[in-house]
C-alpha cells in the first residue's frame, strides 16, 4: 500500500468546497450576456475560478462564458483534468428527501445535485493536486483543470475550448467509474419524424440521455388505454382524467437496465389507435433497448448497441421521437443509420440528425493507461481490467485522454436521479487514487 497525502484537513476543505459548488444550481437555462447556457452555469464557473485562485492556480474564464480552466506549473507538457460544472435539472422535488441545492451530510454521504456527476469528482481531483502541493511535491510539467459548462446537453463549451486553446498532451476525465475506460461507444442523438394526427395529442419531453420514468396521458379513450396497460401488466397510476405510466430511470448508456415509461404508454396506445408511428413502437421496437427488434443484434467487443427512445411528441402537424444510440466502437455508423432509415420508412417515419460524438479509443499499452491502472490496482487490490463504456465523457474530446473514476465498485449510481449522493469514504479513497496517479505522472520524486 502506498502512502497517502490526503490528510484530514484536505478532506474537510474538499467537502466544504463541494458543498459550496452544489449549492449553486447549474442546469442549462436560456442564454444571457456572458452566459450562453444560462446564469446558473456561469455563476458556477465564476465560483470555481474563485476557488482555484484561492488554491494558488492561475485561472482563465472564457469571456463569453463557454469554459474556464485553472493551471499550475510553469513549463513542460500539459496534463489535463477535464470535468464539467453543469448538471441535469433536479427533476421532481417531491422525490428528493432533502433540498437538492442545500447539500447535507447524512449517514456518511454528501447529498445534492452534482455530488456524483460531476462536481464531486472534479473537486476530488482538484484537492488531490492541492494535497500533493501541500505535501511539498514539485511539478515537472503543467496541470490544467478544464471546466466544461454544457456536458449534459450539446458539449458546445468544450468544443469552444478546443477551438481556442492548445491541446493537452495527456489527461483524465473524472466522470465515469473505476478502474478506467479506454474506449467509449459512439453517441448518436437524433429524431424520428412523421405525420401528425387528430386522434390524440402527446407531449412527453425528456432528456436524450435518460430512460424516462413517467409518461402521462390525458387524451381520449382513456378507459381503453388503461385496459391495455392492465393487459400488459404495466405499472401505472390512474385518476378520473389522467393515466401516469411508471418506469425506472437509468442513464441512456444502460437503457436495457431501465423501464421506459414512454415506450410502455406507446405500446398501450398502439392497441387503441390506428396510427403508423405508434405501430412502429408497439409492434416493432417494443421494449428492447438494444434495438435488436429493429436492427438485429449490433455488437462487438465493446458490447451491444443501446437504443433509447426518451421523448414522444404527437400533435396535428407531426410526430417526433427523440432517440439516443450508443454505437459499438467498430460498427459502421453510416451503415447503421441507413439501415434504421429503411426500417422506419414503412411506418411513415424519417430520420433526422441532431448530434454525433465519435468514439474514444486509447490503447491499453500506452504509458498513461498503464500508470493509471497500476495505481488503481495497488490502492484497491481490484484486478478488474480497463473497460469499454457506452457512456460519453469529455475524455473523447481530448488527445490521449481516458475516463478514470470517480465511482468505485459497489458505490450505488445516483447520477441523474433524485437524492444524488456520494459516500464520503468513497470520495476520500478516490482522492487518494487521484493523488498517487497524478504524482507519478506530473511530479518529481519527493
Amino acid at each position: 500500500m502506498t502512502e497517502t497525502v490526503i490528510t484530514e484537513a484536505i478532506k474537510v476543505q474538499a467537502v466544504a468546497a463541494l458543498k459550496e459548488l452544489i449549492a449553486q444550481p447549474s442546469a442549462n437555462q436560456p442564454a444571457a450576456p456572458g452566459a450562453p447556457f444560462g446564469p446558473g452555469i456561469r455563476q458556477a464557473l465564476d465560483q470555481m475560478m474563485a476557488l482555484c485562485q484561492r488554491l494558488g492556480f492561475r485561472t482563465y474564464a472564457d469571456p463569453d462564458g463557454y469554459y474556464g480552466y485553472a493551471e499550475i506549473g510553469e513549463q513542460g507538457p500539459i496534463f489535463g483534468v477535464v470535468g464539467h460544472l453543469d448538471t441535469v435539472p433536479a427533476g421532481d422535488l417531491a422525490a428528493w428527501d432533502t433540498d437538492p441545492f442545500e447539500p447535507v451530510i447524512r449517514d456518511g454521504k454528501i447529498i445534492g445535485r452534482g455530488a456524483q456527476d460531476d462536481k464531486g469528482p472534479t473537486i476530488a481531483a482538484l484537492y488531490a493536486v492541492k494535497a500533493l502541493l501541500d505535501a511539498g511535491y514539485q511539478l515537472k510539467q503543467k496541470i490544467r483543470f478544464i471546466f466544461g459548462t454544457d456536458e449534459e446537453i450539446l458539449w458546445r463549451g468544450i468544443a469552444k475550448y478546443n477551438e481556442k486553446e492548445v491541446p493537452i498532451d495527456a489527461g483524465i476525465a473524472p466522470d465515469s467509474e473505476f478502474p478506467l475506460t479506454y474506449a467509449e461507444k459512439g453517441l448518436q442523438q437524433s429524431y424520428l419524424v412523421g405525420p401528425g394526427t387528430d386522434q390524440f395529442t402527446l407531449h412527453m419531453e425528456n432528456a436524450f440521455n435518460a430512460v424516462p420514468a413517467k409518461a402521462e396521458y390525458t387524451g381520449p379513450r382513456l378507459a381503453e388505454v388503461q385496459a391495455a396497460l392492465e393487459r400488459h401488466h404495466f405499472a401505472f397510476e390512474a385518476t378520473a382524467d389522467k393515466l401516469t405510466v411508471l418506469g425506472k430511470s437509468v442513464h441512456a448508456m444502460n437503457a436495457p437496465q431501465g423501464t421506459n415509461a414512454v415506450l410502455r404508454l406507446a405500446i398501450a396506445l398502439d392497441e387503441v389507435f390506428d396510427f403508423a408511428p405508434l405501430h412502429f413502437l408497439g409492434q416493432v421496437f417494443k421494449e428492447d433497448a438494444t434495438g435488436a427488434n429493429v436492427l438485429g443484434r449490433v455488437a462487438d467487443e465493446s458490447g451491444q448497441l443501446t437504443f433509447n427512445i426518451s421523448s414522444l411528441e404527437v400533435n396535428a402537424k407531426e410526430t417526433r421521437l427523440q432517440i439516443d444510440l450508443r454505437i459499438p466502437v467498430t460498427i459502421d455508423r453510416d451503415q447503421l443509420i441507413a439501415d434504421l432509415t429503411a426500417k422506419i420508412a414503412p411506418y411513415e417515419l424519417k430520420y433526422e440528425h441532431f448530434d454525433y460524438l465519435a468514439p474514444l479509443f486509447v490503447p491499453k499499452e500506452t504509458p498513461l493507461v498503464q500508470t493509471l491502472m497500476a495505481v488503481y490496482q495497488e490502492k484497491t487490490g481490484d484486478q478488474t481490467p480497463p473497460q469499454i463504456s457506452g457512456g460519453a465523457t469529455f475524455a473523447r474530446t481530448m488527445h490521449n485522454c481516458v475516463a478514470f473514476g470517480a465511482m468505485l465498485p459497489g458505490v450505488p449510481d445516483y447520477m441523474h436521479q433524485a437524492n444524488e449522493q456520494w459516500p464520503l469514504e468513497s470520495m476520500y479513497q478516490t482522492m487518494d487514487i487521484y493523488a498517487e496517479a497524478i504524482k507519478r505522472l506530473c511530479f518529481t520524486e519527493h
